[in-house]
């Protein structure tokens, strides 16, 4: 299976967990994942009161550099992870 299969039937699979992930896995997976389909975060940084908004934009932009194959591998790992809880 190459990556990028992995990486889609990682997503598929994320979508079958029983438990809700905590906010701080789903962030750590928004990231990954925009960082493996859109690269580096752009544009300006939410207002003070989008906080939800706000945590995305951060979280994705701590990704910052990380190249596509690299998400992509982490994202799959997370999702391992949380599929073994």
């Amino acid at each position: 299976m190459t990556l990028t299969e992995s990486f889609e039937d990682a997503q598929k699979r994320v979508k079958t967990l029983t438990e809700a992930p905590g906010n701080d896995e789903l962030l750590e997976l928004y990231a990954l994942f925009k960082q493996a389909t859109v690269g580096d975060a752009s544009g300006s940084r939410p207002g003070m009161l989008d906080f939800k908004g706000r945590a995305k934009f951060d979280a994705w932009s701590k990704q910052k550099g990380t190249g596509k194959d690299a998400a992509m591998t982490a994202y799959v790992g997370v999702v391992d992870r949380l599929l073994k809880k």
